[in-house]
C-alpha cells in the first residue's frame, strides 16, 4: 500500500509563487511515475505534471513557463514549484503516484491541498 501526505497549499496572492510537496510511504518502488492533478470548482480532474523515476517531465500547457516539478527517489517525494500565478490556478491539487503493475493499471491518491490565487 502507498500512502501520500501534501501539505503546502494556501493561498497566494496573483502572480505569486508556491509550492507543493508530496511525500510518499509504503511500496512505491514499483510506481514509475508521480504528478499532480488539480480540481477546480465546477470542473473535473485534470492533469497538472508528472514525472518518472528517470526524471522525464511532462506539464500541461496551462503551466508551461510556470510550473516545474521535480522528484526526489530516495526521499520518495515529489515537489511542484507553481510561479506567475493566477486565479484559474485555484483549485485542490492532488498527488499521484501510479504505474503499471504486472500489466494492470495501479494509482495512488493523496487528500489534496487547497491552493487558492486572489488578491
Amino acid at each position: 500500500q502507498v500512502q501520500l501526505v501534501e501539505p503546502g497549499g494556501g493561498l497566494v496572492q496573483p502572480g505569486g509563487s508556491l509550492r507543493l510537496s508530496c511525500a510518499a510511504s509504503g511500496s512505491i518502488f514499483r510506481l514509475n511515475t508521480m504528478g499532480w492533478y488539480r480540481t477546480a470548482p465546477g470542473k473535473q480532474r485534470e492533469w497538472v505534471a508528472t514525472i518518472t523515476k528517470g526524471g522525464t517531465t511532462n506539464v500541461a500547457d496551462s503551466g508551461k513557463g510556470r510550473f516545474t516539478i521535480s522528484r526526489d527517489n530516495a526521499k520518495n517525494t515529489v515537489n511542484l514549484q507553481m510561479n506567475s500565478l493566477k486565479p484559474e490556478d485555484t483549485a485542490v491539487y492532488y498527488c499521484n503516484a501510479g504505474g503499471v503493475v504486472g500489466g494492470v493499471r495501479i494509482d495512488f491518491w493523496g487528500p489534496g491541498t487547497q491552493v487558492t490565487v486572489s488578491s
